[in-house]
């Protein structure tokens, strides 16, 4: 059954392509032809000792992508493919890969780890190979090397293995191993450093040990330890670890807080960089876990709070402070200012800009002498430092701490940004000003920072900046961003209306920059002018109408390059992104109001050539921007968008069929919507072509999933558009909507990732429901959906009783409840008096503190006691 796949494996990884190639379709019709054969001989040659080592991890990789997949759909016929093989194969595979562990190639082993951890990943939750973990840990007793990859092995199948599947005894045996593993009587760095690592991804299964007092302060004192060993990846490892469990376990760290600090202070100071980062990476996630509780919670503890806040951070802060204020000072000389290289500096800002979230207020007086006594020192670095740690802390403390600081220290930023020397400095400087705007700008704040006395001398610094080195720049156009955005309640005047003008031709100088690729500045720039123009005030239309045929004729150059290569085509897409971006916000700006859309719908045939010509290079992220755009100007043209439908429509399926890239696809959804809206009954030609696509789409086990509610709420969209000519599509949604409501209706205890997909689900459900019954509304043909109102009802009172909607689901059920019963009349009235929860539930909707949800509430209450007096 197996072959002889030496020399084609190694035929594979050939300098030669075409020798390459013709080893690689070997290997692909052996695969097609004899799988068994194929798996078996790839074990084989995986667990041989003569063969060469090169082989011998091709064999194992090739094995492991027969097991699993990055996309979905794929992995899950990779599974069933495996489970399908013959028992006799699979066992002598698994053999193979066991016996591989005590190979002398440490790279064999380690291939043979991962093999093992997908076939379990596969199996174990399937009941099936139960004896593995048992065989592996007896290999405790064997020498070094085995051990190592026994323990290597471990990690790796924790890490493809959801907690649930494994008894608790198997995972006492397991954090056993481990634990002897890391332990200082090993005398081996790499089993020490193995089991370390396999401990980080075996602590989701350690729930019930961290529970016990004893085994926990076991483990923590193993792992405190192992960040003192000698060997800096044990030292990271096991600080990975501790990053780890101040997530996982935050509530059971209290009585080793102190310890910890000491262990991650001397760290900072002394440690090499990565076991430093990961000792800072221990603070942020502390900061993380409190800011999420203080969130969730507020300040008020109450005694079923689900996990109480501790205020490590608070505790902790008088030392903290001071170290994370040390590690600013530690910035790399040459730091390649277009890669933000994760360093001392960075990470040690990163956590005071946490701390400043967690603690507020508190963490002012503690950071200003350092920022007075570094901000004009003559080394760079102090300056620099200085300038982080102010800006680092402009998010958390009340508005109230921080505006007389900013106001007294506004020019001196504004001059360093200009005059400095170093570009380091600018930088951050720049950087720091777009902080000061985002949090300490705009309608919410009661004393403004900006005033008509500062604002020219602001405008003039963050322009003359935007033709400094690429790095400053972006952050200028950055804090120009934030500048405009804290005007975007102003409706009359804004101060920045003065200066549009030169704003706006600033920023289109900067994409002309020949180094405008650099450091993301064409990019910066394109965003902020689009904040500037979304902002901008009534009395600049005619000058964002100007703006309209320049962005035109720049997106018209992008189409006439000719002959480009790939790397050339990747920069006009991204181009034409850009520009398909700015002209969807100018479009829905001059759209909003009646005159400046009908002054601005005299370039809309053109600009929709334009679009139909972006099309036609066909490229995905162009196709995304492109769609948006044609969305915006669907809703500004409304009826008169169908002229143009004949040619666009293409696009539309192509948008539609576009699975791989499920972005575009959503978009695309998104603009049916619009396009709905736009054309209302002008749309019925499409539909067939639209709802065929549609159907497919839900159908696919390709599509991402998180298409599919926005695909639900299509249907209710295209309902409300051609009315009772949505009856030929009833038979094929209506199945469609019921089999999504009965999966979404229970969400049976997952996660919160998965409970905010269900309540998307049932709101794409709710909202296709709703723009059914509206569309039928006072249509002969209502009668239709009467058979369909008690599968609804059930479908609410399910999410009813499920207790765990979100506010929008809410909403949207109880809109429906009152559409059905609005739309249906009397033959509804009989159905929600039967019905188990709608009077419970209106009687919740009704008593609701959301206004939107009382408004629904009072609504269908009317709906409902029409329907039922009838």
């Amino acid at each position: 059954m197996a072959m002889e796949v030496t020399q084609v494996l190694l035929n594979a990884q050939s300098v030669d392509s075409a020798v390459r190639k013709h080893a690689e379709e070997t290997l692909k019709q052996f695969q097609e032809q004899n799988l068994p054969g194929f798996l078996l001989s790839l074990s084989g040659e995986l667990a041989s000792e003569e063969k060469p080592v090169d082989s011998r991890k091709l064999a194992g990789l090739i094995l492991k992508n027969a097991l699993d997949a990055k996309e979905q759909h794929r992995k899950h016929e990779l599974v069933q493919r495996w489970l399908l093989l013959d028992m006799a194969v699979k066992t002598q595979i698994k053999t193979c890969l066991l016996q591989t562990l005590s190979s002398l190639a440490p790279d064999a082993r380690s291939t043979a780890s991962q093999v093992i951890a997908k076939v379990a990943g596969i199996e174990l939750p399937q009941k099936q190979w139960p004896e593995l973990i048992a065989s592996l840990l007896s290999n405790q007793q064997l020498p070094a090397h085995v051990k190592q990859a026994t323990l290597e092995t471990v990690g790796y199948l924790c890490e493809e293995v959801s907690p649930d599947v494994v008894e608790q005894d198997q995972v006492n045996k397991i954090l056993t191993a481990v634990v002897q593993g890391m332990n200082a009587e090993e005398g081996n760095n790499d089993v020490k450093l193995a089991a370390t690592r396999a401990l980080y991804n075996a602590l989701g299964f350690a729930q019930a040990n961290f529970n016990n007092d004893m085994e926990r302060d076991f483990i923590m004192r193993v792992v405190c330890q192992s960040t003192l060993s000698p060997e800096v990846k044990i030292r990271q490892a096991a600080f990975e670890c501790l990053v780890s469990i101040s997530s996982t376990y935050y509530e059971k760290l209290s009585p080793y807080i102190q310890d910890i600090f000491s262990i991650t202070a001397k760290a900072v100071r002394e440690d090499e960089e990565p076991v430093a980062l990961q000792a800072i990476e221990f603070w942020s996630t502390i900061c993380d876990e409190e800011i999420d509780i203080l969130e969730d919670y507020g300040g008020d503890f109450t005694a079923d709070s689900d996990v109480p806040c501790y205020n490590f951070i608070k505790q902790a802060l008088p030392a903290l402070v001071p170290m994370l204020l040390e590690t600013l000072l530690k910035q790399e000389e040459e730091q390649d200012q277009d890669e933000v290289a994760w360093n001392l500096a960075m990470a040690g800002g990163t956590c005071l800009g946490l701390v400043a979230r967690t603690v507020g207020d508190d963490i002012v007086p503690l950071v200003m002498p350092f920022i007075e006594e570094n901000i004009t020192k003559p080394d760079w670095r102090q300056r620099e430092a200085a300038t982080y740690a102010f800006g680092s802390i402009l998010e958390g403390p009340s508005p109230d701490k921080l505006t007389p600081i900013v106001n007294s220290a506004l020019n001196f930023m504004l001059t360093a940004l200009t005059k400095d020397a170093n570009s380091h400095v600018k930088d951050t400087t720049a950087w720091t000003l777009g902080r000061i705007f985002e949090f300490l700008h705009g309608s919410t704040v009661e004393v403004p920072i900006i005033t008509p006395r500062n604002c020219q001398q602001i405008v003039t610094v963050l322009l003359q900046s935007m033709k400094d080195a690429p790095n400053v720049a972006e952050k200028a156009c950055g804090a120009l961003y934030f500048l405009a955005q804290g005007y975007g309640d102003v409706v009359a005047s804004s101060p920045l209306t003065p200066f549009f003008q030169e704003i706006v031709q600033s920023l289109l100088t900067v994409t002309h920059r020949e180094d405008a690729g650099e450091s993301r500045l064409r990019t910066a720039a394109y965003e902020a002018l689009n904040e500037v123009v979304r902002c901008s005030p009534d009395e600049t239309i005619p000058m964002v109408l100007q703006l309209v045929p320049i962005i035109m004729m720049e997106l018209h150059q992008t189409l006439e390059m000719q002959k480009l290569s790939s790397d050339e085509r990747e920069k006009q897409s991204e181009l034409q992104g850009l520009l398909c971006g700015c002209l969807q916000v100018i479009i829905q700006k001059l759209g909003a109001s009646e005159p400046t859309k009908y002054a601005f719908l005299q370039y809309a045939d053109q600009i929709m050539s334009l679009f139909l010509r972006v099309f036609a290079c066909r490229s995905a992220t162009v196709h995304e921007e492109a769609m948006l755009a044609i969305g915006a100007l669907a809703y500004a043209t409304g009826p008169d968008f169908a002229k143009y439908m004949t040619e666009f429509y293409k696009y539309l399926e192509i948008g539609l069929q576009n699975f791989e890239e499920y972005q575009v696809c959503a978009v695309t959804v998104g603009v049916v919507g619009d396009l709905c809206r736009a054309l209302e009954d002008k749309i019925t030609p499409y539909c067939d072509g639209i709802m065929t696509q549609l159907l497919k789409d839900l159908s696919s086990n390709q599509l991402h999933r998180s298409v599919k509610p926005p695909i639900f709420s299509c249907f209710g969209d295209i309902a409300l558009a051609i009315g009772e000519n949505f009856e030929k599509y009833l038979i094929y949604a209506m199945p469609m909507l019921q089999s999504a409501a009965e999966l979404s209706a229970h969400t049976s205890g997952g996660d919160d990732e998965m409970l905010d997909y269900t309540n998307l689900l049932r709101n794409g459900i709710l909202e296709a429901y709703s723009g059914i019954f509206q569309g039928f509304k006072n249509s002969p043909k209502t009668q239709l959906l009467i058979s369909y109102a008690p599968h609804i009802l059930q479908f609410l009172d399910s999410i009813y009783m499920e207790k765990d909607m979100d506010d929008v689901v809410m909403k949207t059920a109880i809109g429906v409840l009152g559409d059905l019963a609005d739309t249906l009349g009397s033959n509804a009235g009989s159905l929600i008096q039967q019905s188990v929860s709608s009077k419970d539930f209106l009687i919740e909707c009704l008593s609701s503190d959301d206004h939107l949800i009382k408004e629904s509430a009072l609504w269908a209450q009317m709906a409902i006691s029409r329907a039922i007096s009838v």
